[in-house]
């Protein structure tokens, strides 16, 4: 591997780098997450009126990461496609 591409690989790597920190700080991927835990707080908290207990409340923020984690991959794109603009 000649110096050009090795540059070039690594000139790519920092773009990636750089785009997941912008992405990690970025003000869209902390409404989505506070939005979608929030959606979950209010569904549970209709599910388990009757069952209140610390034990059930305790997984309110555990599944609010967990879902907010998992759809965050398809928000991310739509934000990559319109940061790269």
């Amino acid at each position: 591997m000649d110096l050009e591409e090795r540059i070039k690989k690594i000139e790519e790597r920092n773009k990636k780098v750089e785009l997941d920190k912008t992405w990690e700080m970025s003000w869209t991927r902390k409404i989505f997450i506070m939005l979608l835990t929030y959606i979950v707080v209010i569904v549970y908290s209709y599910l388990i009126r009757k069952y209140d207990t610390i034990i059930l409340s305790s997984l309110v923020p555990v599944i609010g990461f967990v879902l907010s984690t998992l759809s965050l991959k398809f928000i991310r794109k739509i934000w990559e496609m319109n940061y790269n603009k």
